[in-house]
C-alpha cells in the first residue's frame, strides 16, 4: 500500500498505539478519512453505526489496505450468540474484538472458546463500564459503587475467563494495570489530546498521561479526524508517544 505524503519521514512504530475511531455516518466519509492515514501509523475502530452502514466488506476492504481493524461491536448475548458473533469476526480478520463484560462468565468463556483454535487470533477484549458513564448513571441502572468500583470488578472477571484485556476509562488505568499485569491489555477511550474538545467523554485524558498510567492502545476520534490535516494530527500524536518510548 502507498503511503499519504510518502516524502516524509515517520519514526519506525513496531506497535501503533493509536487506534483511530472512524465515527461516521456513511461509508464514503470513512473511505475519505481513512484515505488520509497511514496503516503504518495507527490501527482504526469500526463501531455500531458505521458497520451498520457499511457491512463486512468495508472491514474486509481496511484489512486489504493494510489497517489493523477494532471491531467495536461490544457482543452482548446469550454464550453461544457471541461465540458465533466472535467466530465471524475472526473469520474477517480484524486485529481486535470486543464483548460487553456484563454478560457474565459463561458469554465470555464461550467467546474465548470460539475462537482459540483460529489460525489467525484477533485479541478479545472486554467492555466493562462505558467511559460516558457517571456515577449517577451507574446507579440508575443499579448497581452500587462507583463507576471505578464496576470497571475492576467486570476486569476480574474479563481477566479470569481468558481474555486478553478490557476497555476502560484512562482514569481506571492505573488501578487496573497494577492489579493486572503487564501483559493484560487496556485499551482506552477518553483520551484526549491538551486544548481539544472533550465532547461527549466524561473520563478523559491527555496521551502521554494515559500511557503513563497503563494504558496500552489510545482510542483517539474527532481530535485526528475532524482535523484539518488527519495525518498531521495523528503523526504530531504519534511523535510524543515516540518520544516517551524512547
Amino acid at each position: 500500500m502507498s503511503r499519504p505524503d510518502s516524502n516524509m519521514s515517520d519514526p519506525k512504530i513496531s506497535d501503533p498505539k493509536i487506534i483511530v475511531a472512524l465515527d461516521f455516518d456513511s461509508t464514503r466519509a470513512a473511505r475519505e478519512l481513512t484515505a488520509q492515514l497511514d496503516a503504518s501509523l495507527c490501527r482504526v475502530k469500526v463501531g455500531k453505526e458505521l458497520f451498520t452502514r457499511a457491512g463486512p466488506s468495508f472491514v474486509e476492504a481496511l484489512i486489504k489496505r493494510d489497517f489493523d481493524v477494532f471491531l467495536d461491536l461490544k457482543f452482548h448475548d446469550i454464550p453461544n450468540t457471541v461465540a458465533n458473533a466472535c467466530k465471524a469476526a475472526t473469520d474477517m480478520g480484524v486485529w481486535m474484538v470486543n464483548v460487553h463484560a456484563l454478560g457474565g462468565r459463561k458469554m465470555m468463556c464461550s467467546a474465548v472458546e470460539a475462537i482459540q483454535a483460529a489460525t489467525h487470533k484477533p485479541l478479545l477484549i472486554a467492555v466493562t463500564v462505558l467511559t460516558s458513564m457517571s456515577k449517577t448513571d451507574i446507579h440508575e441502572i443499579g448497581l452500587s459503587g462507583t463507576p471505578a468500583d464496576n470497571v475492576n470488578k467486570l476486569a476480574n472477571l474479563a481477566q479470569e475467563t481468558g481474555l486478553d484485556g478490557v476497555v476502560c476509562s484512562p482514569m481506571e488505568a492505573q488501578g487496573l494495570r497494577n492489579a493486572m499485569g503487564v501483559d493484560f491489555k487496556l485499551v482506552t477511550p477518553g483520551v484526549r489530546p491538551a486544548g481539544t474538545a472533550t465532547n461527549d467523554q466524561k473520563r478523559i485524558m491527555s496521551p502521554l498521561d494515559a500511557l503513563r498510567a497503563g494504558s496500552s492502545y489510545l482510542v483517539i476520534g474527532r481530535p485526528i479526524t475532524q482535523a484539518d490535516d488527519p495525518l498531521a494530527a495523528l503523526r504530531l500524536i504519534n511523535t510524543e508517544i515516540v518520544n516517551y518510548y524512547a
